[in-house]
């Protein structure tokens, strides 16, 4: 009788597939056996691209005259330490008796990459092939992934992108960082006291190492500037004062003057002070006017559901973790069942997800352990506030590629209260911000007052709460839970026209900050949008393109520049610094293949494997552009000759450590 095998990525996702399938066999070493079916795994990658010298024995030795190495057709190999488990793989792909093969690697990019290698160096075997798409690892939807699977042809473009990224990162690594290596390896040696120093290079690599050393340089080189404010004090009646900032608007006599720093303040003291002067003179028994006040309500909706990258970001900032442990401790909550498939790039629902999403939130009420979230969950349910969610900006179709945000699946709730500490602290993080997306806007009443001066004017406003909403679940730190503050309402007495009387003015200095340094979260983020580190999250989501690197390689990246000490990061605080040998790789690159830094142009790259799998170009237009790529910058790097002015800036460098 016929068999269907499964293949999954790792031992435990097998167990999953087993169970939720019931394939109560026998397990054998590497596989799980029924009568009707088989399910085994690989674990992670099997196979690999081979080194240069698996092509040709003399490609071992580094030499410029072998440069550029670009391969007609690549060799791949099985990896030494896992070849028993690959031989068990193929060994069932190959069996007589199994006519249909379902993949269930992790469905993403890399996923299908992991299989699509297994399957080549199996030889590709002619059975019906069909791709597992879960968004989740609960039983439901393992069910619900092998009902609707697709034919594996399907994701033949995606393989396509798979194969060209791996190509365009094992070139890249390898001509550059032997070209780099023969031409400046002994330069750089020399200078920092090495034997041998080896210049690693890599598309992502190289400038997310840029994006790290310009920012240190921007941090030393930037130079405090002194500004000078006008803060007047305004008295409404004997207990009723208010504090204004003056600006320079259209009508006031500095409007756009060359001595101003900004429009709020002067470059020198003596000025701010001149100022003063004039308007005390000019405020006939120190009353002055209300020339305007301005009140309004303010709606403030719940923040956008977690990608990874925006989860990596809020666990640096609250939990001083960086983002490998965080993708760590979201993945193993993704194999407890309890979140969805954690290596997302959306922050929003699919229209389908959206209709069956009360299912999830009925679950939650019956989260033990955490009665305030089972009686969050309970007021959406009755409220019936999940039901106009589909029309809402947290649904988006177009926002969803391979996976939807993260969000908590309503199962695996028997595992919170043997959770570790930080994956309760995790998992409550996205829960929160999931619920929150159901709750009514928080409301803020707003006042704004214009007084005003002769013809300068200064400006007051100030808000509050007056209905938490969403809020109420998300709780953050920094929001007050007074309905009213009494500024407010002094400021909402007062009347358009009103005289108040001037109680004082004061100058007030400020200082210009430089950029700050990034920390592992929000290079992350900056790496999302190519290099802008946009502090703005609504904004961040409407500018979003194509980032450098995924969602699923970005904490790696940052992982293997730390652990080639490029640059280093602070336990505590997780701010990223360079390492002086960092900084000298960076000029070194700088000075030879500059637009390995530049963060637009490895964005290209990342869109250009986007647009294959979208078949909006062909693979081969792409691997021509990145061979010519290659050829071009071996060429300029050979006819450089610039190793004393690098001696110049490694020196600059060196200053500082």
């Amino acid at each position: 009788m016929s068999k269907a095998l499964f293949i999954t990525e790792k031992p435990s996702v097998a167990a999953e597939f087993a169970k939720a399938l019931k394939i109560n066999g026998r397990k054998s070493d590497g596989f799980i056996e029924s009568d009707k079916a088989v399910v085994t795994w690989c674990v992670g990658h099997l196979v690999t691209m081979s080194y240069p010298e698996k092509y040709d024995i003399k490609l071992k030795k580094w030499s410029l005259n072998t440069l550029p190495f670009l391969p007609k057709s690549y060799k791949y190999e099985v990896i030494e330490g896992v070849k028993k488990q690959f031989n068990i793989v193929k060994s069932q792909l190959l069996r007589e008796d199994i006519d249909r093969i379902y993949v269930c690697t992790d469905s993403g990019r890399e996923g299908e990459y992991i299989y699509r290698l297994v399957d080549e160096m199996a030889g590709c075997p002619d059975k019906q092939k069909r791709r597992v798409w879960i968004d989740s690892q609960t039983e439901a939807e393992i069910i619900r992934g092998v009902k609707e699977a697709k034919d594996l042809s399907a994701y033949d473009n995606l393989s396509e992108a798979a194969y060209l990224r791996a190509k365009e990162d094992y070139l890249m690594g390898i001509n550059f960082s032997r070209l780099l290596s023969l031409v400046y390896g002994k330069t750089v040696s020399t200078y920092l006291g090495k034997s041998y120093i080896v210049i690693a290079v890599g598309r992502v690599m190289s400038c997310v190492l840029g994006m790290v050393v310009q920012r240190e340089r921007e941090v030393r080189e930037f130079t405090v500037t002194p500004f000078y404010r006008i803060i007047g004090s305004f008295n409404v009646s004997e207990d009723c004062n208010y504090d204004g900032e003056w600006k320079a608007v259209e009508g006031s006599k500095y409007f756009e003057s060359p001595i101003l720093y900004n429009e709020g303040g002067f470059k020198t003291q003596e000025d701010a002070e001149n100022l003063i002067g004039e308007l005390r003179d000019s405020s006939i028994d120190n009353n002055v006017l209300v020339e305007n006040i301005s009140k309004k309500k303010e709606n403030k909706n719940a923040p956008l559901l977690f990608n990874l990258a925006e989860m990596q970001n809020e666990c640096s900032k609250k939990f001083k973790i960086n983002p490998e442990q965080t993708l760590s401790l979201i993945q193993a909550l993704y194999e407890k069942k309890m979140l969805t498939y954690p290596r997302t790039d959306a922050r929003v629902l699919s229209t389908a997800i959206s209709k069956e999403i009360d299912q999830n939130i009925k679950k939650l009420m019956k989260l033990n352990g955490n009665t305030e979230i089972n009686n969050i969950a309970k007021n959406i349910i009755e409220k019936k506030w999940y039901s106009g969610i589909a029309k809402t900006k947290y649904v988006d179709d177009s926002k969803v590629t391979d996976h939807y945000a993260i969000i908590p699946t309503g199962e695996g709730l028997q595992n919170y209260s043997s959770l570790k500490e930080m994956e309760k602290k995790v998992y409550n993080l996205v829960l929160r911000r999931f619920l929150a997306i159901f709750y009514p806007p928080a409301v803020y009443n707003k006042v704004s007052v214009i007084t005003k001066i002769n013809k300068e004017r200064f400006f007051t406003s100030d808000k509050v709460c007056v209905e938490l909403g969403y809020l109420e679940v998300l709780k953050p730190d920094n929001e007050s839970n007074d309905r009213e503050s009494t500024n407010m309402k002094f400021l909402s007495l007062l009347k358009k026209g009103q005289t108040v009387t001037l109680k004082e003015l004061v100058v007030k200095e400020g200082k210009t900050s430089p950029p700050k340094r990034f920390t592992t979260g929000s290079i992350i983020i900056a790496m999302e949008n190519a290099g802008k580190l946009i502090e703005d999250e609504e904004l961040r989501e409407h500018i979003k393109g194509s980032g450098i690197g995924t969602s699923a390689t970005r904490s790696g990246i940052l992982t293997k520049l730390e652990k080639i000490e490029y640059i280093k990061s602070n336990n505590k605080t997780q701010v990223v610094m360079p390492t002086l040998l960092g900084e000298i790789i960076f000029d070194v690159v700088k000075n030879s293949i500059p637009t390995l830094l530049n963060p637009e142009l490895t964005a290209s790259w990342e869109k250009g494997l986007t647009m294959v799998t979208q078949s909006e170009i062909p693979g081969d237009i792409y691997m021509d552009k990145l061979e010519n790529y290659i050829v071009k910058n071996t060429d300029r790097v050979l006819q450089l000759n610039n190793g004393l002015r690098l001696k110049s800036k490694f020196d600059m460098a060196s200053e500082f450590y």
